[in-house]
């Protein structure tokens, strides 16, 4: 397991800056969280600052993955939208769009996946209709991403159409392909209260393509600094250990931001001594 962080919790830095910092704390994954002032596709800057941070990713030995999460970057006003679950009129086909640059991103940088979500369900639409736009959308993602030979990881999100591995498992059944792996949030797990995490990683093992983790407590979809939430840590990265997980354990504290070199210190310090002990 590499030992990542998510740039969602770096906010006030550039992306250069931000990759440097990880590095000298001893970090070797970063999740990047496409957004205004980090790698931008929509930036006529892209291209250019997309070759920097390729060979600094490559100087720095860091592993990534490309993130889709940005709060505001397809829509100032909403936050998320347009999502793959949106009408086309409410711009359904700008989040598509969007996940192909995120793809084009991932296979220049040779990330190892494209995180991704449903987003939340339009009021006044039944589940069946945003099932079935879902179903859509992925399946032209999944095509594309085939093409570019990258993976994606899908995370059940709190409160969006597909939130559990219940509901991802209901997905499953209308779009399933080897292209289309799972990014587990294990703060999600608890906040949700999906019985032992342990369990969970162990029957999803083999879809496992992207780990987020923070502390959370049940009940509240707040990300926590380790040691302020519910969750046993050691059985959780045991639980990876014995399935064979070799990815990234990205830290997502995307509210931490005004702590962030503070927050990478103190959480990589946490994950490096629970790493040791499952070991």
């Amino acid at each position: 397991m590499r030992i990542g962080y998510n740039t969602n919790g770096l906010a006030h830095h550039s992306l250069p800056d931000a990759l440097r910092m990880l590095a000298s704390l001893g970090y070797t994954s970063v999740a990047i969280t496409l957004d205004h002032a980090a790698l931008n596709p929509y930036s006529p800057l892209h291209e250019k600052e997309l070759c920097e941070i390729r060979e600094l990713l490559t100087k720095l030995q860091m592993r990534s993955v490309i993130e889709t999460g940005a709060r505001y970057l397809l829509d100032p006003q909403q936050k998320h939208e347009p999502t793959l679950v949106s009408s086309k009129s409410a711009g359904r086909p700008r989040r598509i769009e969007f996940l192909r640059h995120a793809i084009d991103t991932a296979a220049t940088l040779g990330s190892d996946c494209v995180s991704l979500w449903s987003g939340k369900l339009p009021e006044g639409d039944s589940r069946d209709d945003g099932l079935r736009r879902l179903a859509e959308s992925l399946h032209i993602a999944i095509d594309y991403a085939d093409r570019k030979n990258v993976q994606l990881g899908f995370e059940p999100e709190p409160g969006m159409l597909i939130d559990t591995m219940q509901s991802f498992e209901e997905l499953l059944a209308r779009i399933d392909s080897p292209r289309l792996g799972l990014t587990l949030d294990i703060g999600h797990l608890q906040c949700l209260d999906e019985g032992p995490i342990d369990a969970v990683i162990h029957r999803w093992s083999d879809r496992l393509e992207n780990i987020h983790i923070e502390d959370m407590r049940r009940g509240i979809h707040e990300h926590l600094m380790f040691g302020e939430g519910e969750i046993d840590f050691r059985q959780v990265l045991a639980a990876l250990d014995k399935v064979g997980y070799a990815g990234g354990l990205h830290v997502e504290l995307s509210r931490h931001s005004h702590l962030g070199p503070q927050a990478a210190q103190q959480a990589y310090t946490f994950l490096k001594s629970q790493v040791a002990m499952s070991d």
